[in-house]
């Protein structure tokens, strides 16, 4: 029984993460170890859209040396369409890229299909892919998982992971019609939001780390049968209030036989989406293995990560940067909320609850070697 890796490919994929890796580094790193451990094949797909795949061919060529394959492949492009009238952009005469999206990672399936990768994967005797955004340094395949789909005839698996207020936003499973089904925030009727976002009543969310049957990927698309529920996503571009038609792989669920939802541990979601993330996975909280695994401190006593509120002065990666001379200690660290014109030193240490607030038009430096812990710094008078 063959697998493989593929993932969803969005720009960050490139930003260093650990000791100078990025997030695909770590991805090859981790194929690379499976295939010598096992004496296996395992290759990596990546999907790109119309507006990265150039960048993908350049930065895939620095594995030419690895002992995996890497494919590329192309999702479809879709016309934005003019809310004003409902009539594709490109019609109104812009027919460059902006007139155009990608339609979402539901896209996946059938382009899959149509690039010709699934046929030469069924074809290499590959029966399951593991399917994962590649920011989310928790998703790594893991061989428990694919021997229960295997053994119990699933073609389709989303994990998912208990809800915390962090992630109230989630899509959810629900029994519906006798199927397991994806109910996203965005399909809920505005009265029942609060209700959705309950953590009690909806206590698991959607990781999109998906495993997926081929034969069957080929099966449904073959017969058009992947009826996802299409997600408006409003944009705007040159002043033009526009629609992309969306649809996300989550929801392609209820179309497989023996699907299911499998409880995992929070640590297979650990997403890299803000600054605030890549403060967490670069301080002292995570170790990185030797073979690209991101594992979190066991030093740290509170089973939750802390939470990090970064002001828009971090939010652009070379901004942030600059801002540390190296990232702070925080394995004793509750929260941090940082705003306005705020600099780090080396070598400080974090505790409890911290809050750093530069005042308007003040550059607040906190000096090297600072320990802070359970405090309001308003000026260097408060450290």
């Amino acid at each position: 029984m063959m697998s493989l890796k593929f993932v969803f490919l969005p720009c960050r994929s490139v930003i260093e993460v650990r000791n100078g890796l990025t997030f695909l580094d770590l991805i090859v790193k981790q194929i690379e170890a499976l295939n010598t451990k096992y004496g296996c094949t395992v290759p990596l797909l990546l999907m790109n859209s119309f507006n990265t795949h150039d960048d993908t061919a350049k930065i895939v060529e620095k594995y030419s040396n690895s002992n995996i394959e890497i494919h590329t492949f192309n999702q479809s492009q879709y016309p934005r369409m003019v809310i004003e009238d409902f009539a594709p952009l490109p019609c109104k005469g812009n027919a460059g890229k902006d007139g155009w999206n990608p339609p979402g990672h539901g896209d996946v399936f059938p382009s899959l299909m149509n690039s010709g990768k699934l046929d030469a994967l069924l074809s290499k005797g590959k029966e399951y892919v593991f399917v994962a955004n590649s920011d989310n340094l928790g998703a790594v395949v893991d061989l428990k998982i694919l021997n229960h789909l295997i053994q119990n005839k699933n073609e389709y698996c989303m994990e998912v992971t208990p809800k915390t207020l962090a992630d109230v936003k989630g899509g959810t499973l629900i029994s519906y019609d006798g199927k397991v089904q994806l109910l996203e925030i965005a399909q809920v009727p505005d009265q029942h939001v609060n209700e959705f976002k309950s953590i009690e009543k909806f206590k698991i969310f959607n990781t999109n780390n998906l495993w997926v049957n081929l034969n069957a990927v080929k099966r449904l698309v073959e017969a058009d049968a992947l009826k996802m529920e299409i997600i408006p996503n409003p944009k705007e571009v040159d002043g033009i209030k526009v629609l992309q038609l969306e649809t996300a792989a989550g929801a392609a669920i209820r179309f497989f036989d023996q699907a299911i939802g499998a409880n995992v541990p929070r640590s297979r979601f650990l997403p890299v989406k803000a600054s605030s993330d890549l403060l967490l996975v670069q301080s002292d909280l995570y170790t990185l293995t030797d073979d690209g695994y991101v594992i979190r401190n066991p030093a740290r006593a509170n089973p939750s990560n802390p939470s990090i509120e970064l002001g828009p002065e971090f939010k652009k990666v070379a901004s942030f940067l600059s801002r540390f001379k190296s990232i702070p200690s925080i394995i004793e660290l509750d929260s941090l909320k940082v705003t306005g014109d705020v600099y780090f030193g080396a070598g400080i240490t974090l505790k409890g609850n911290v809050t750093v607030n530069a005042k308007s038009g003040v550059k607040l430096e906190i000096p090297d070697g600072a320990v802070i812990a359970n405090k309001d710094v308003n000026g260097p008078e408060d450290i």
